[in-house]
């Protein structure tokens, strides 16, 4: 059986980094093959692929063609990984065509939950913004916060986006309380922090 890993190579910034994942991966298949009571008859093996683009940045180009490469070349059995929000999507797609199983520690959008087609396949071990929202909705039912809610974040467009993503679970989730206005305001660098104090001023009361 063979296990195909989509991860960063070398990027340390992502949690799921390859350096970082690699040794818990080559842990998890010793202890699998030395149990022969587990998968008796095969033996566990991984095949790895990198994720990244040249700038070793989470990429949603790299991350599908690496999966299509890895489906051809060594038929594996289940994927692991990509964590990365725009990476994960398409690849949980395509292993959701392929009927195979994807595990990732990422893939925390609000998206991911919609496991009736596209993403029906996609296991995530880790945090969701989903979850995060729930806590939210928690938070202004437990303080009485029922008029308005605002959310700030920072949004760069670049890269995985944590910030708009995070934001997307409260902003999906908060509308579960009757009659709350939500409202939200981005942030750059270099924006123009005066217009972001006076939108706060605005929207937040």
């Amino acid at each position: 059986l063979t296990l195909a890993v989509v991860l960063p190579r070398h990027n340390l910034t992502y949690p799921w980094a390859w350096p970082r994942v690699g040794p818990a991966v080559r842990l998890a298949a010793a202890a699998v093959n030395s149990r022969r009571d587990l998968l008796p008859g095969f033996t566990l093996g991984w095949v790895f692929g990198s994720s990244e683009d040249r700038h070793g940045l989470c990429s949603e180009m790299a991350a599908p063609l690496v999966a299509v490469d890895l489906r051809l070349a060594h038929q594996p059995a289940a994927f692991l990984g990509p964590g990365c929000v725009y990476s994960a999507a398409p690849v949980a797609r395509f292993t959701s065509h392929w009927q195979l199983p994807l595990v990732t520690a990422g893939a925390e959008a609000h998206g991911f939950d919609d496991k009736s087609e596209e993403f029906g396949l996609t296991t995530r071990a880790g945090p969701s913004h989903r979850k995060l929202g729930e806590l939210g909705v928690q938070l202004h039912r437990r303080f009485n916060w029922t008029r308005r809610a605002l959310l700030v974040y920072w949004d760069e467009r670049v890269d995985d986006r944590p910030c708009y993503f995070a934001a997307e679970g409260l902003y999906v989730q908060l509308p579960a309380l009757r009659n709350l206005t939500v409202m939200d305001v981005v942030f750059r660098d270099g924006g123009n922090f005066s217009f972001i104090i006076q939108e706060i001023k605005a929207k937040g009361r």
